[in-house]
């Protein structure tokens, strides 16, 4: 490895990658349970206290996201860390996997609210009644949005838990320091 070259991602970097892991783990947690049901009952869902936090944590997801990928644009070089190629491979084909499930589950969710004239209620009380830009589209209403959601929350899930398998594997069997890349704590060399 060229000693220029970092060691470590930087501590941005590595705020946005556990920020938006604890939050989508945080927000499956609490996953609002019922909450067809409450719709067909005529219902606020955001009466759930479940609803709230799953619908907050979702939005926090893809507000995260949106920004890691401003940051990606303009951030130092990451660490160039050294596997074998299949690995290199599988790596690249997981984190876009996991790119485009931390942006396509939580617009899979915002359409799932506009098909079905939900708000989108948010912790503090922020409410959005209406999502017009989302409620007039063709795409609102051309599939039950919230099977989908629910399809790529559940897949985020198992991707990203190959991701963390896979990173402590590199740690613990191969020691070769890419889970330490992406570990918060003092820089050396």
């Amino acid at each position: 490895m060229n000693p220029s070259t970092p060691r470590r991602y930087d501590w941005l970097s590595q705020f946005f990658h556990w920020a938006t892991a604890l939050a989508v783990v945080a927000a499956y947690v609490v996953e609002p349970h019922g909450f067809k049901r409450l719709l067909r009952q005529g219902l606020d869902p955001a009466a759930s206290s479940s609803v709230l936090w799953h619908e907050s944590l979702g939005i926090l997801v893809l507000v995260l996201t949106l920004l890691r990928l401003l940051w990606l644009a303009v951030r130092p070089a990451p660490p160039q860390l050294e596997m074998a190629g299949w690995t290199q491979r599988a790596a690249r084909l997981t984190h876009l996997a996991l790119w485009g499930l931390v942006l396509l589950t939580p617009l899979a969710a915002l359409l799932t609210l506009a098909g079905k004239d939900a708000p989108l209620t948010l912790l503090g009380g922020l409410r959005l009644q209406e999502l017009p830009w989302i409620a007039h589209s063709a795409l609102s209403r051309l599939l039950d949005w919230g099977d989908v959601h629910e399809v790529l929350g559940n897949t985020l899930l198992l991707v990203a838990g190959a991701h963390a398998a896979a990173a402590l594997y590199h740690q613990f069997v191969l020691g070769d320091g890419v889970l330490t890349a992406m570990l918060p704590g003092r820089r050396r060399g």
